[in-house]
């Protein structure tokens, strides 16, 4: 089939490349913003615009707060299908109480297990959610949509397609074809290290967008690598691989036995009721005893396992943003005497491997420049994909033209929404999050509606003004595209302005940064997506002179 070893590495390249890149399209793009997902957040809740907490006093702010959750309705019509008779009109017997931040997070989120009477699987439980002001232990609304953290993120890894865990599947597919496809790029450029510093862009087009194509992808070679790779790891046991609840459900249960036997960390509640010791002292002992071992005593997670039981027990982890190695540093007490239980001890090797790229993937340290670095790679992970696709069409499209095929044509469009129209749709959601009315029921199902919306119509249109493909001529709706994100960008800027107050002049004077930045970001994409168009408009007006003039010659 083909004539030699590097034919097949360039025909699986192509292929494989074209067929899942939109997928990979949308996870590095998506996953640069999740870098600063918690800063969009902030920019999406103005309610939220103060800066970050440390973990708060259980007694006075948390206690309370979780003493008010119950579970939405949602999440109980949801449950009532997995019980044995009626659901309880409230939930008492608590299973878990839990509290999560971060160095970057202002807000506090909170969650709670509860245990579901004449459940069908006993150690089912039904969950209860909530975002705190760890000021004052104030409830901020739960139908505000966190547009970096709950929607951005998501989109990353799983495409927000939860069914079946469905999303997770293609995402993890399209990592692995990556990787096949990294390796395929290296096989087929033999002079991988002068292609790093080859970059013509008064060439042709095809020729430029070739050199760019490879620059991306040859300077950021590892980032993609490393990220393509952890990845799967993270989501292999959990989603991909999960025979411990599965085909070794029998070993893993005896497993958590004899692990709760070492660990003294029970595995199930014992059935007889106990009370709470003071468990900001144990947080404090926590903390002493970091500070003895020469590490950071910030607090992230702070868990209640239990509550109420004899068996209960007080987990408190460290926060680990000294380090890129995402540690826990758990230390446990028993919940009703405060008596230590265990202190974590160091992990294995394979612990720390696992620790260290797990850390590196996710990011949870204290390092702006290195988070940067991390935007830089996921961007050039998107142009590299856009370059290929640029590319595939270019190089095909006369061909078709002279065939009558539509291929070129059809892959021109899909190619257009995945990387212009995609921005549009993140566009669209950050103007929607500033216009919609606060007080608007079902708030952030209307942003989603917006971004999804936005996005169906930028394909629409890309398919619409895809016939000068058919011709061997550039898409209009790319030129197009760029400018509606040159006018959606500045746009969220200034309807941020107008809708909060916080206008540029005003963040940047007060040094709050995770609006500015976001604020900032908009106007240079804005910049970015007009000098785009312009370039585009030149070159197409170019092209259409030239199509003229060798139909004249032809004519005459």
């Amino acid at each position: 089939m083909f004539s030699s070893f590097r034919q097949a590495m360039a025909w699986l390249h192509t292929w494989f490349g074209l067929v899942l890149g939109f997928v990979l399209m949308a996870a590095f793009f998506f996953g640069a913003l999740s870098v600063f997902d918690r800063e969009i957040d902030r920019w999406a809740i103005p309610s939220t615009r103060f800066e970050p907490q440390p973990m708060p006093s259980y007694e006075k702010i948390l206690r309370p707060a979780f003493e008010r959750m119950q579970p939405l309705p949602a999440a109980v019509a949801a449950m009532a299908p997995r019980v044995d008779g009626p659901m309880p009109e409230r939930f008492d017997s608590v299973g878990s109480w839990s509290a999560y931040t971060t160095h970057r997070d202002p807000v506090l989120a909170l969650y709670a297990g509860y245990l579901v009477p004449k459940a069908k699987d006993p150690e089912e439980q039904i969950w209860a959610y909530a975002t705190i002001d760890p000021r004052d232990g104030t409830p901020l609304p739960d139908d505000r949509l966190k547009v970096g953290s709950g929607f951005f993120y998501p989109m990353h890894y799983s495409l927000t397609l939860d069914w079946k865990n469905l999303g997770f599947w293609i995402v993890g597919l399209s990592a692995l074809v990556m990787l096949a496809a990294l390796v395929s790029g290296v096989v087929m450029h033999r002079k991988l290290f002068r292609e790093i510093f080859t970059f013509r862009p008064e060439k042709a087009r095809l020729r430029s967008v070739l050199d760019l194509h490879n620059l991306t992808g040859v300077v950021a070679l590892p980032f993609h690598f490393f990220f393509a790779f952890t990845g799967l790891l993270i989501f292999a046991a959990a989603y991909y691989f999960p025979v411990g609840h599965t085909q070794l459900h029998d070993l893993h249960d005896l497993h958590a036995q004899v692990e709760a036997q070492e660990t003294g960390l029970p595995h199930e509640r014992a059935g007889v009721p106990a009370g709470l010791a003071d468990v900001d002292a144990m947080v404090a002992e926590a903390q002493r005893r970091w500070e003895a071992h020469g590490k950071a005593g910030e607090v992230g997670f702070l868990v209640l396992q239990h509550v109420g039981d004899a068996n209960g027990y007080v987990s408190v982890y460290r926060a680990g943003t000294d380090r890129i190695a995402l540690v826990g540093d758990g230390i446990h007490f028993q919940a009703a005497t405060g008596e230590l239980i265990r202190e974590d001890p160091p992990a294995t090797p394979v612990g720390r491997i696992a620790e260290f790229l797990t850390g590196l993937h996710l990011q949870h340290f204290r390092h702006w420049l290195l988070r940067w670095l991390y935007v830089l790679g996921g961007l050039l992970g998107a142009v590299c994909i856009a370059t290929g696709f640029v590319f595939f069409v270019e190089k095909r499209k006369r061909q078709h033209a002279r065939q009558g095929s539509q291929g070129a044509r059809i892959v021109d469009a899909l190619a257009v929404a995945a990387v212009t129209g995609m921005v549009v749709a993140a566009l669209s959601i950050l103007v929607a999050n500033r216009l919609l009315p606060e007080d608007l029921p079902a708030r952030g199902d209307w942003e989603r509606y917006a971004f999804w919306g936005a996005w169906i119509l930028a394909l629409l249109h890309a398919a619409w003004r895809s016939a000068p493909v058919a011709q061997g001529l550039p898409n209009p709706a790319w030129r197009e595209q760029c400018w509606a994100i040159a006018v959606l960008a500045p746009a969220a800027v200034l309807a941020n302005w107008i809708s909060t107050g916080d206008h540029l002049l005003r963040t940047l004077a007060a040094g709050y940064w995770p609006v500015a930045g976001v604020d900032l970001a908009l106007l240079a994409v804005a910049a970015i997506a007009a000098g785009a168009a312009r370039r585009l408009g030149r070159r197409a007006g170019q092209q259409a002179a030239a199509t003229a003039s060798s139909g004249e010659a032809a004519h005459a």
